[in-house]
């Protein structure tokens, strides 16, 4: 099961440094006059979903890819697979999220880009998450060409094939419509790939090599949480928060299999 090609959600994403306050959109409907207030937060009473994705199995081993076709490949080093990337029981490279509680409230992406390099033969990172509307830049670190080949599966979100030269110039992109592990592959390097997951809203996390995430920014409430492997699927929680509190929520991979849910 790869999840990334087609799973659009109503997500969360990365934190916005914003205070508080609003400001007004246009909103869909195209009615004159009709407006929807940006949401921002309010650090005065903001809480925090902390946690630990484990992975309770022997993690599979990992495959040494063979780089030899290409000799700037062969000598980088870092020719193991990243589809499970585990250490003392935790889960690197899961995307969690927000998925539900967060009612009308609406939330401006941030002009600043996410960047994901080609470095060592390998998309860097490995998995990454972007607001609706905010760029991502792809970069090319490495002596040798690359190509940036994006394919989404919704609406809004076009896929695209770039060429990039090495230590190229960099390429930016931008995805409308929230969706799930969009696959971005090099087809010149076939082993490489990366995973974007494009919210809805600030509130997403990906797990570090400790398997740890935190969420910030939070308004108090209870919350639809997901975590999202590319591999194992989804796990799903449901998580109170309240006024500057952080609230744990663990998730487990490996005590039976994630449920892939659109």
């Amino acid at each position: 099961m790869k999840l990334g090609h087609s799973c659009a959600l109503a997500l969360a994403a990365s934190l916005v440094l914003t205070s508080a306050g609003c400001k007004k959109q246009s909103t869909s409907t195209g009615e004159p006059g009709a407006t929807a207030a940006y949401t921002t937060i309010d650090w005065n009473t903001a809480g925090t979903v902390t946690g630990t994705v484990h992975f309770t199995k022997k993690a599979p081993p990992r495959i040494e890819i063979d780089m030899a076709q290409d000799p700037a490949c062969a000598m980088s080093g870092t020719n193991m697979s990243e589809q499970y990337l585990v250490n003392n029981g935790g889960l690197q490279n899961v995307f969690v999220y927000v998925k539900d509680g967060l009612g009308n409230k609406v939330y401006t992406g941030p002009s600043t880009p996410v960047t994901i390099d080609q470095k060592g033969c390998r998309y860097v990172p490995h998995v990454a998450g972007v607001m609706a509307g905010q760029p991502v830049q792809f970069t090319n670190s490495d002596p040798t060409m690359h190509n940036v080949h994006m394919l989404p599966q919704v609406g809004g979100n076009q896929a695209a094939d770039i060429s990039q030269p090495p230590n190229g110039s960099a390429e930016q992109r931008v995805f409308h419509t929230p969706e799930l592990m969009i696959p971005v592959r090099c087809n010149n390097h076939p082993w490489m790939q990366t995973f974007v997951n494009v919210a809805a809203n600030p509130f997403f996390a990906v797990s570090d090599a400790d398997g740890h995430f935190v969420i910030k920014g939070l308004p108090p409430g209870t919350y639809t949480v997901v975590a999202v492997h590319e591999e194992l699927g989804q796990k799903i929680a449901t998580v109170t928060v309240g006024a500057k509190q952080t609230a744990t929520q663990d998730f487990t991979y490996g005590n039976g299999s994630g449920t892939v849910q659109q």
